[in-house]
């Protein structure tokens, strides 16, 4: 009997598995807001609030306004005691 041959998967993007993207209010409007697992985090990112490097692998969240549409432009990569602090003190630390 000869080999099945199995054809290669699909690239599929990468999104964080059950991802849930909330709605949170803030005194600034409107986020949606999105947890990163650190399985899924495979690039490094620069923190607004705190302006140092989220490492791969590092689980975090994404935030955009919840008036603007889901672009990349649009995304910021946040720490997630970051963005929990982000209205107690200035951005950049």
């Amino acid at each position: 009997m000869g080999r099945k041959h199995r054809r290669a998967a699909e690239a599929v993007p990468l999104r964080p598995i059950g991802a849930v993207t909330a709605v949170q209010s803030h005194p600034d409007g409107d986020w949606h807001v999105r947890p990163i697992s650190g399985s899924v985090a495979a690039k490094a990112y620069r923190c607004p609030g705190c302006q140092q490097e989220i490492r791969p692998g590092t689980a975090h969240l994404v935030a955009w306004r919840a008036d603007t549409h889901d672009g990349d432009e649009h995304r910021r990569h946040w720490h997630t005691p970051c963005w929990r602090a982000r209205d107690r003190r200035r951005p950049g630390g």
